[in-house]
């Protein structure tokens, strides 16, 4: 039996600690696992800013949209995790900001805390591919 899913890494510590990858694209469905907003270096990026973690959270999502041959424009809904709700309106501009031409459905949630204290946000995405 052959895998028909398409397994996309990052190479974020977690990766292999937890046992998950990037994304996963089923034929025309690409799921994009909760981001962070971890540069390629492996640091946090923007601590303590909000919006500067929410732009990095969506540029993780893009990176693996991109391997997956997708673009933000395909993508129909988004989870968005908040350690504190009070700055919604941060993360809603960074989401509006990249999202405003094409905006999927979406949810915002406020949660105890992620994986590091110090990330105030984390984005989970899925995205349908056309095929017409």
């Amino acid at each position: 039996m052959t895998d028909k899913h398409v397994r996309i890494a990052s190479g974020a510590p977690w990766e292999s600690q937890a046992g998950y990858c990037r994304a996963v694209k089923a034929g025309n469905i690409i799921a994009v696992s909760g981001s962070a907003s971890i540069g390629s270096d492996g640091k946090l990026v923007g601590e303590g800013d909000m919006y500067q973690q929410t732009q990095r959270c969506i540029q993780v999502i893009t990176e693996a949209l991109e391997k997956a041959g997708a673009s933000l424009s395909d993508v129909v809904r988004t989870r968005t995790f908040v350690t504190d709700i009070e700055q919604w309106k941060e993360v809603a501009r960074a989401h509006r900001d990249a999202f405003g031409a094409a905006p999927p459905a979406t949810s915002m949630v406020e949660v105890s805390r992620l994986i590091d204290p110090r990330m105030l946000v984390e984005i989970e995405a899925d995205a349908i591919l056309s095929t017409d």
